[in-house]
C-alpha cells in the first residue's frame, strides 16, 4: 500500500540535529555576547537590535539560556522606560546596567513570549499580527510586518546552512538507521496480519485486503519488484518532507537501491517547504490555514501585501503541491506523521490529504520522553483540528496501542570544520 510520510522538526531534531526554535534563537544571542565589547560605555548593534553597555560584562557565560542572560541586564532597568531615546543619561550615574533597543519588533515579539516555543508559533504569531493589520486604513503596517518578517526567515536561513548544513554529513548515518528504515518495509505485510488490519476503518478492509494479497502474490512469485516500477502494485512511499534540511534523503536513496525495491517499493521525496539554497524550491515560510474565520477579511483588503507570507500562494512557485495531489489521487494510502506537530499554520494542506477519500488511516509515530510520557494525545488532537468531518477523523487516526515511537539514536556524523 502507498505510504505518505509526514516529516517535521521532529524528525530532524530525532537525529540529534540542534534544528530546534530554541536552538535557533539561542545562536542569536550567544553570538550577540561573543561580539559585544569587553569595554565599557560601548555599543553593539546589527539588523535586530542595539545595545548599550553600561558596564565590563566580566561573569558572562554563553550557555543554553543566552536571551535570558540578556534579557537579565535589560530588567536591571526594567521596561517602564519602554526603550526611551534618553538612555544615555545613565552614564552619569549607572555602571552596570545595559540597554537593549530592538529595530525588529517581530523578532522582539518572538524572543519575549514565552508561548512561543516552536516554528508553529512564530507562524502562527505572524498571522496573528497579520490578522491585526486588518484594522489599518492603509498598508503600512502590513508593509512592516513583512519586512521583519522577512528578516526572520533570512536569518533561520542562515543559521540552518551555518550550523547544520556545514557541520553535519548527510552521507552518514550511524548504523541505528536500521531503526528507522524497517517502518518501511512490505514483505512483512501477510493477510493473516489481523493487527495490522485494525490500522483500518472497517470500510476499507477488503479493499486492503485486496492490495496486501496483491503484494504477497508477487513477492512469492519473484515479480514484486517489477509490478512496483511498472505501477501494477502500489507499494510506494512519498516523503512529504516540511522541513529544509537534507535529513531524509539517504534514507530514500537507501530504500531505492538496487535488490531492496522488493523490501521497500518506490520512494520519492518532496520538500513541500522549500530546500535550502536551491532557486528551484525556496524557502516557503509563512501561514497557510485558509480554513480561519478572518482569512476571508483578508482576501476582500484587495491588496497583496496581505498575502505575501500565504503559502498557498508560495506553492505555486514550483510543481511540489501539484507532485502531492496526483500522489494522493494515484491510490489509496497511509498517512505516517513523523516528527510534525500538525498545527494549524499547515492547516489547508494537511485537510486536502487527511480528508481525502483515498486517505485510509493515519498512524503517529509519537515521541516518547525520557520520563516516560509522550505528545501522541497533543499530536491526534492538532490532527483534529484539520478535519471537518469528525466522524471520518475518528475513523481514521490509528489508536495509541497500534502506533509506536519515532527512533531517536540515529545521528549523521558531525563534519571537522576546524
Amino acid at each position: 500500500m502507498n505510504k505518505l510520510v509526514i516529516i517535521g522538526n521532529g524528525f530532524d531534531l530525532a537525529h540529534g540535529l540542534p534544528t530546534s526554535y530554541g536552538d535557533f534563537i539561542n545562536w542569536y544571542w550567544r553570538g550577540v555576547l561573543e561580539k559585544i565589547p569587553d569595554i565599557s560605555h560601548s555599543n553593539f548593534k546589527n539588523d535586530f537590535i542595539e545595545i548599550q553597555l553600561l558596564f565590563k560584562p566580566q561573569s558572562i557565560k554563553t550557555a543554553s539560556e543566552e536571551y535570558k542572560k540578556v534579557v537579565s541586564y535589560k530588567e536591571l532597568i526594567t521596561f517602564t522606560q519602554k526603550y526611551s531615546e534618553a538612555y544615555p543619561a545613565y552614564y552619569a550615574e549607572q555602571y552596570d546596567r545595559c540597554f537593549i533597543k530592538f529595530s525588529n519588533a517581530f523578532f522582539r515579539n518572538i524572543c519575549e513570549k514565552h508561548s512561543i516555543q516552536n516554528w508553529v508559533d512564530i507562524e502562527n504569531e505572524y498571522y496573528r499580527l497579520l490578522k491585526d493589520c486588518l484594522k489599518e486604513s492603509d498598508n503600512t503596517k502590513v508593509k512592516k510586518l513583512n519586512e521583519e518578517f522577512e528578516q526572520v526567515k533570512n536569518l533561520l536561513e542562515r543559521y540552518l546552512n551555518e550550523e547544520i548544513i556545514n557541520k553535519y554529513d548527510f552521507e552518514k548515518p550511524n548504523k541505528q538507521v536500521e531503526q528507522l528504515i524497517r517502518l518501511f518495509l512490505i514483505r512483512h505485510i501477510s493477510l493473516d496480519n489481523s493487527k495490522y488490519l485494525e490500522e483500518f476503518p472497517q470500510s476499507h478492509h477488503k479493499e486492503i485486503r485486496d492490495e496486501v494479497g496483491k503484494i504477497n502474490k508477487h513477492y512469492k512469485d519473484g515479480t514484486l519488484r517489477q509490478e512496483i516500477w511498472n505501477n501494477t502494485v502500489s507499494a510506494n512511499h512519498l516523503f512529504l518532507n516540511f522541513n529544509y534540511t537534507y535529513s531524509v534523503d539517504k534514507f530514500k536513496s537507501y530504500m531505492n537501491r538496487d535488490g531492496l525495491r522488493d523490501n521497500y517499493g518506490r520512494n520519492t521525496l518532496i520538500q513541500i517547504h522549500g530546500r535550502l539554497d536551491d532557486p528551484d524550491n525556496k524557502i516557503n515560510f509563512g501561514f497557510g490555514d485558509e480554513m480561519d474565520d478572518l482569512y476571508k477579511q483578508i482576501e476582500e483588503k484587495d491588496d497583496n501585501e496581505y498575502l505575501k507570507y500565504i503559502k498557498s500562494f508560495q506553492y505555486l512557485q514550483n510543481s511540489n503541491y501539484k507532485q502531492v495531489l496526483d500522489y494522493i489521487e494515484s491510490d489509496i494510502f497511509q498517512v505516517y506523521i513523523m516528527g510534525h506537530s500538525c498545527g494549524l499554520s499547515d492547516r489547508i494542506l494537511l485537510n486536502t490529504i487527511f480528508e481525502h477519500p483515498k486517505c485510509v488511516s493515519i498512524k503517529v509515530f509519537y515521541h516518547e520522553k525520557p520520563d516516560g510520557s509522550d505528545n501522541y494525545t497533543e499530536i491526534v488532537q492538532n490532527i483534529s483540528r484539520h478535519f471537518n468531518k469528525k466522524k471520518m477523523m475518528r475513523d481514521k487516526i490509528v489508536n495509541k496501542s497500534l502506533c509506536v515511537p519515532l527512533p531517536q539514536d540515529i545521528r549523521f556524523e558531525k563534519l571537522n570544520t576546524l
